[in-house]
């Protein structure tokens, strides 16, 4: 398969309809063991652009910068401008008060850091990694924007746990007004179960031409269909380990839309992974969704997402199968 490109929101760059995301590169579980050294990783890369993969989503904080060294070694091995670079500042990278945030000391040192284990003179994409409401707007904006002047990022973005389009408006009129580069990017919480974006958000990314770029299109992993209603989880599994994800996601809502999931899945010969994912990546307004994956057989499976064609009837179904969803 070879995946398509969408322009990215509406700028002028064209990325995959489907982005890789990098964060489990590097990251130390809790038994303290690499969950993707440095040799899957490349193999990772090399099966994603082998697909016609060029988004890469990765974050200063992820595996402590050694997400952003593997790709910047994989990336001296290849052509530099066949890829899409995404990177992301805010979570704490120093043990001091200034370590963290979107003030300009910690953007300044972190840009430099970013590109320098990417081996890169610029990222095409930086997103603020969480909003900083003890930086002033001014600040940050102005920051981001002469590193934009300055070719070291091509475009801007901000990425959410919790819908927030009051704050992402008051920035780009800010950014309108000064005549700063606005954030055309919005990296949110977005699957068929995790619907809270829908509504304002989303309506606010329409109306200021910001493209969407979804994390957990799987929810963790509860899309996958490896859970049952009324069963324990799986052994070893995220809601086996974590009550907190299991309380969240193994709800009686949720299995209702895991079901029709399932429905759809069995419909279109496809995993309910798959499903979920189509959903995403034949929404109007999703740029494009980002997987992770461990394996190869993983990414290429969650790849094929992008080869199944819902109707319009079965994306609706999806659509409302969650009747209490946020607007």
């Amino acid at each position: 398969m070879s995946l398509e490109t969408v322009p990215l929101g509406r700028t002028g760059t064209k990325v995959s309809e489907i982005a890789f995301g990098t964060w489990r590169f590097g990251r130390r579980n809790d038994a303290d063991e690499v969950e993707v050294d440095a040799d899957q990783a490349h193999e990772l890369l090399d099966a994603y652009a082998a697909a016609g993969g060029n988004f890469i989503d990765t974050a200063d904080m992820y595996g402590e910068g050694a997400s952003e060294t593997y790709i910047g070694e994989w990336l001296s091995t290849r052509d530099r401008e066949d890829f899409v670079i995404a990177s992301k500042i805010f979570w704490p990278t120093r043990d001091d008060p200034n370590g963290r945030g979107l003030s300009r000391k910690h953007l300044r040192r972190q840009i430099d850091r970013i590109l320098d284990r990417l081996g890169t003179d610029y990222i095409d994409l930086l997103y603020i990694h969480r909003w900083d409401d003890d930086t002033p707007v001014e600040e940050f904006m102005r920051t981001l924007d002469q590193f934009v002047r300055d070719g070291k990022v091509n475009y801007l973005g901000t990425s959410t746990l919790e819908p927030n389009a009051w704050k992402v408006v008051k920035a780009n009129e800010l950014a309108d007004k000064r005549g700063y580069e606005p954030f055309r990017i919005a990296q949110p919480r977005y699957n068929v179960v995790n619907r809270e974006v829908e509504g304002n958000y989303l309506d606010m990314c329409d109306d200021y031409d910001i493209g969407v770029v979804p994390w957990s299109p799987l929810a963790g992993g509860f899309l996958t269909g490896k859970y049952t209603r009324g069963e324990s989880p799986p052994p070893n599994s995220r809601a086996a380990t974590d009550q907190r994800f299991a309380d969240s996601y193994l709800t009686s809502a949720n299995f209702d839309v895991l079901d029709a999931v399932e429905a759809v899945a069995e419909e279109v010969d496809a995993t309910p992974a798959q499903v979920s994912l189509a959903w995403l990546v034949n929404h109007p307004q999703v740029t494009a969704p980002i997987i992770g994956a461990r394996t190869v057989s993983q990414l290429r499976e969650d790849l094929a997402a992008a080869t199944i064609d819902l109707s319009s009837e079965q994306f609706h179904r999806l659509s409302t199968a969650k009747p209490d969803h946020s607007v």
